[in-house]
């Protein structure tokens, strides 16, 4: 009986490409068997992304070979790879909202009758394709622009699947998934095993990485480190190759009692559209964690403390002095600065350089002050201090990587010298090695004398950096908890299946 392994679905070998004379991938292979999930992990800048682009035809290596199905091949682009059965899920999804689901499934490769767009063929081959990954309930006439984010991933599944992908790319699958959604997505994932699909799995998110991977490839600098089985390592092994170096603690130590002030910001029967009856208090020295389902009020609440949308009821005290929070730039004057969860949509202006971005909040809040030559040299120490890895600060900052692009966010607000930071998934989508950093500079400006508030929908990061939690339902506080709490503590609240502790 043999004991070599059954040809892999795909094969690369010595996978090199340099970019202007940067060599981003050095000699890289893996390989993926049928109805596995292979997980790639690394840092930003690691390599994954243009890994990604070559098995999926976007780039041409310098340098190794692709192997799919056992045959070396050379895509000459995407539509190739496709035709081979390779699809690719971006983070970031490829659909026409106003068109249907069938026509989004079937685009540029729609069944015909006698010269025409057979509608009733390509509507019934969408809910067969539906069904195999256990989406019946899905309609193939529904307009995708009015699907669920989830909903809309399966859409993308199923494009792949029309062209028979034998091999399915997932960028981030999770990234803008709510809780519920990431579940739904573990059992997709499943199906595709079952049907003999292989997966490539891209992921920040190592606790997904370990439910649902076979093997694991950890990628540094543009050179695989190691190819494990996900059974024989751990998420500290893990860390340890991607970073280079032991990280003693994921998060930075809690706040002690004696390094706690007074009350910064108060909250007293705060309502608007969104959320209602908020009672909060916010202390200098202290970081309160914000947890809860998706679209509990999380975000209404740091917008209405922000002034993008306003309370319309109820009262505010910074220091104990009233305010009155009506916009941005008040909130802003008063000494609050945001973080939005949105970073691409609403933290960043791509196109514009780091020190513009960084200087975005300083002109907003200070249009016709002078100083503004003290305040761009002071940005300009902050974006050192804060480590922006760029290639200077007129580089535009789409070519940042995410957790470079959050520092300079960051740094953004610090010139402004705010006395509430408030955090709205500060560390979505980074990688861990600038994860690590972005726990520590947050813990620092606590330490400072900030009062601060972070909202995560990441269980583990809320509870290890908050020092008390409050957990939001239906738009509501549902209880408060201390620090130390569990993650099913924070479940039951958001769910509404358990009471508060005693913080």
């Amino acid at each position: 009986m043999s004991d070599r392994r059954p040809t892999p679905l795909l094969a690369l070998r010595g996978i090199s490409k340099s970019f202007l004379g940067v060599r981003v991938l050095d000699g890289v292979g893996l390989d993926v068997g049928a109805g596995e999930v292979h997980a790639v992990v690394g840092e930003n800048g690691a390599g994954k992304s243009t890994l990604m682009k070559i098995i999926s035809g976007g780039y041409a290596p310098d340098a190794g070979t692709v192997e799919f199905d056992g045959e070396p091949r050379v895509f000459g682009g995407p539509r190739d790879a496709r035709r081979a059965g390779i699809g690719i899920i971006h983070q970031e999804f490829n659909l026409l909202p106003e068109r249907t689901v069938a026509e989004n499934v079937y685009l540029g490769n729609e069944p015909t009758r006698r010269g025409l767009v057979d509608r009733r063929r390509m509507r019934e081959r969408t809910r067969r394709l539906l069904a195999s990954v256990g989406e019946t309930a899905l309609p193939a006439d529904a307009a995708v622009g009015r699907l669920s984010v989830a909903q809309q991933q399966v859409v993308e599944i199923a494009k792949a699947l029309a062209l028979d992908a034998r091999l399915i790319i997932m960028d981030e699958p999770t990234a803008a998934l709510a809780d519920h959604e990431v579940t739904l997505l573990y059992a997709l994932v499943r199906r595709l095993q079952e049907q003999g699909i292989g997966i490539l799995y891209v992921s920040h998110r190592l606790t997904e990485v370990f439910d649902l991977s076979d093997r694991i490839t950890v990628l540094k600098d543009g050179r695989r480190v190691t190819t494990t089985d996900t059974a024989d390592t751990s998420a500290d092994d893990l860390v340890r190759h991607m970073v280079g170096r032991e990280l003693s603690h994921y998060y930075p130590p809690r706040a002690a009692p004696s390094d706690v002030g007074a009350v910064r910001l108060t909250v007293r029967r705060g309502g608007n559209r969104r959320v209602r009856d908020i009672d909060l208090d916010l202390r200098a020295g202290e970081l309160l964690g914000v947890g809860g389902l998706q679209g509990a009020g999380r975000s209404a609440l740091a917008r209405a403390l922000f002034g993008a949308a306003p309370f319309t009821t109820g009262e505010v005290s910074l220091d104990g002095r009233p305010v009155r929070l009506r916009s941005p730039r008040a909130a802003m004057r008063a000494g609050i600065a945001y973080v939005t969860e949105d970073r691409k949509g609403e933290g960043t202006i791509a196109r514009q350089s780091v020190l513009d971005n960084a200087l975005l909040a300083g002109r907003a809040a200070f249009p016709l002050r002078s100083g503004r030559a003290a305040r761009t040299a002071r940005v300009r120490e902050l974006l050192a201090a804060v480590e922006v890895r760029s290639a200077g600060d007129h580089q535009e900052i789409r070519f940042l990587s995410g957790g470079n692009q959050q520092k300079v966010v960051l740094a953004r607000w610090l010139a402004l010298h705010p006395r509430v930071l408030l955090f709205d998934e500060p560390t979505r989508g980074i990688d861990v090695g600038a994860k690590s950093a972005i726990h520590d500079l947050v813990r620092r400006l606590a330490s400072a004398g900030a009062a601060v508030l972070m909202i995560s929908s990441d269980l583990p990061e809320l509870l290890g950096m908050s020092d008390r939690i409050v957990v939001m339902r239906d738009g509501r506080i549902a209880g408060e908890l201390p620090a130390g709490a569990r993650e099913e503590d924070v479940v039951g609240l958001a769910l509404g299946t358990a009471r508060e502790t005693a913080a």
